[in-house]
């Protein structure tokens, strides 16, 4: 058999197109049929669920379509590609490199907290903004890095 029955138990669902005889269509469905198939994208398709096959018709490229769509690849014009300088191809950026990157569209809003309030930290800018640690410690150095005053943490008694 060409056809093991290992082989028919993991592929349950099976399509046949037009076979010589009932045997050769009984191999591949269980069941004869595919022998009276036309040919040319005629085929049989059995679904798992099914308890007989259903004539379907699938799409049909003959040989000599197949050899015009050969020869005009063919003779398409060939890529000019020269040889790759490895050393001034450019490392792509990370994700942390490109967040960083990008102006924050809460900058403005952090500026104006630190103008209203007498200090400011992270979690203040967690609670206030309300994002992650790391997205208010970016905001928190850029806000230190455009020299804002007022970024440190207030001590006990001035809360």
């Amino acid at each position: 058999d060409v056809v093991t029955g290992l082989i028919k138990a993991n592929f349950p669902t099976r399509i046949s197109f037009a076979v010589t005889s009932q045997v050769d269509s009984r191999t591949i469905l269980d069941t004869v049929g595919a022998e009276k198939l036309l040919g040319r994208g005629d085929m049989l398709y059995m679904p798992s669920e099914a308890s007989r096959p259903k004539r379907l018709q699938g799409s049909f490229v003959s040989d000599a379509e197949i050899e015009r769509l050969v020869y005009f690849w063919g003779e398409q014009r060939k890529p000019e590609v020269g040889p790759v300088n490895f050393d001034e191809v450019a490392e792509p950026a990370t994700l942390s490199q490109r967040i960083t990157s990008a102006p924050d569209p809460l900058l403005e809003e952090a500026k104006r907290l630190a103008q209203e309030h007498k200090h400011i930290s992270t979690s203040f800018l967690q609670r206030r903004l309300r994002i992650g640690y790391p997205r208010a410690a970016r905001l928190m150095e850029t806000l230190e890095q455009e020299g804002i005053p007022h970024l440190t943490s207030p001590s006990k008694g001035e809360e």
